[in-house]
């Protein structure tokens, strides 16, 4: 029978644990790029529209709001049905309201779409489900990390490069109005694609497809009973709460500057489309290494020290994190911005990296809810940023609440430690 892999082998594809770890990473990207495939466009889309800077923060929070109960029941799904067929549904359904973006004419249209496109953003609980069940505990923290990250850079790369899209388009004659609207059909038909890749070429874990794998009365660990179960035993566990909030700090953060940085350089520091989207790109380019990087760390701390060590790196990856925000919100100048932004989102991809290397240890048999429940917990720090940015109506201001915020939840990460009598259990898992 397959078994997990130890190692990861890159340029392997002939294993079932490195097709999934490849398209895992390929589906998410396709996911982060139509996710956030707007946000570099919404100095264009905010003048069309005439939008206010509260109608500005609606539309931030609906691209997030909605992927808070996705992943919630995205998780216990993967359990009950494996993430093969969970993959293949969400790219189909989510690839809807991304065309559908395209054609909306008014505010409330736009707002409508965005919160739909705010499902897309579940791939993630599915990508760290299905990379935790093909690989082992040597190696499930880098496994994790690097498809997490280098499917986020999705979101750096279409802060990058939708507005190029949309330059190239104006330039071959399209009109501005016209141009950003063809430019989003594109992840949309991405995602499509990536759809049928996944469904033909992947399957749920080393020994096979989890429907086979009961037809022939064989155990399924986390997929067992599936569904609410799953999500019951997760939320009885109170570590998955306290990763809610670190995962909170950082991932909502994350989503949260990929909302705002755009606007941000341009109304703040006066860029220009082009260069507010190459400055805003490069925070999510960072997750291409940074969130392996967390992975890889913890799973080097964990095997010359113990579990806690992993705990111990989310500990200090935040503290990093919130200083640096702190320094980003303060920069008066854009060369200082876009250091300091590097600087915090080096530690915020980390720490991202760092909170899902944890995720595989907290209960094997509920996998599903866990990574599901602690994925929300991404989502709702993200909303809560969104709320908080409406209230102030000024984002530098917001930012330097945010940093504080930061730097009191990773008190949470320190809360989430392992007792020596619990540890050798989860570690073996």
């Amino acid at each position: 029978m397959a078994s997990k892999a130890s190692s990861i082998k890159l340029f392997t594809f002939n294993t079932a644990p490195m097709r999934a770890f490849h398209l895992t990473w390929m589906a998410f990207f396709v996911c982060f790029f139509a996710w956030f495939a707007c946000a570099p466009l919404m100095p264009i889309i905010k003048g069309e529209f005439g939008l206010s800077i509260g109608q500005i923060a609606n539309i931030n929070i609906a691209a997030v709001a909605i992927t808070i109960l996705v992943r919630l029941v995205i998780g216990p799904m993967c359990d009950r049905f494996g993430p093969r067929k969970a993959y293949t549904g969400l790219l189909l359904l989510g690839a809807v309201p991304v065309l559908g973006v395209a054609m909306s004419h008014s505010y409330e249209s736009f707002l409508i779409f965005r919160l739909g496109i705010g499902a897309v953003g579940a791939s993630f609980v599915i990508t760290q489900y299905h990379t935790s069940v093909m690989f082992a505990s040597n190696v499930v923290g880098t496994a994790n990390a690097a498809a997490a990250g280098w499917g986020n850079a999705g979101g750096g790369a279409a802060q990058a490069l939708m507005p190029l899209l949309m330059g190239a388009l104006i330039m071959l004659g399209v009109s501005e109005t016209l141009g950003w609207r063809v430019a989003l059909v594109v992840p949309g038909v991405l995602m499509l694609v990536m759809a049928v890749l996944y469904w033909k070429f992947t399957q749920d874990c080393p020994e096979g497809n989890y429907s086979q794998m009961r037809a022939a009365g064989i155990a399924i660990d986390g997929g067992k009973k599936g569904g609410w179960d799953s999500f019951k035993a997760a939320s009885a566990n109170y570590r998955v709460w306290l990763l809610f909030v670190t995962y909170g700090a950082c991932f909502g953060i994350e989503i949260f500057i990929h909302n705002i940085a755009a606007v941000y350089y341009v109304d703040h520091f006066g860029l220009s489309l082009k260069s507010a989207g190459l400055a805003a790109g490069s925070f999510g380019l960072l997750a291409l290494f940074a969130r392996a990087l967390g992975g890889w760390v913890s799973d080097k701390m964990a095997l010359r020290g113990n579990l806690n060590s992993r705990v111990t790196l989310l500990f200090l990856m935040m503290i990093g994190e919130g200083l640096g925000l702190l320094w980003f919100a303060n920069a008066d100048g854009v060369a200082y911005a876009v250091v300091a932004m590097l600087v915090f989102g080096l530690f915020t991809h980390m720490a991202c990296g760092a909170t899902y290397a944890l995720v595989p240890f907290i209960d094997s048999k509920a996998l599903g809810g866990v990574a599901g429940i602690i994925g929300a917990g991404g989502n709702v720090g993200a909303v809560a940023a969104g709320f908080l940015m409406k209230g102030t109506g000024d984002i530098q201001q917001t930012l330097s609440i945010l940093s504080g915020l930061v730097i009191v939840s990773a008190l949470c990460a320190v809360a989430a430690r392992f007792s020596s009598a619990s540890e050798p259990t989860l570690a073996a898992a």
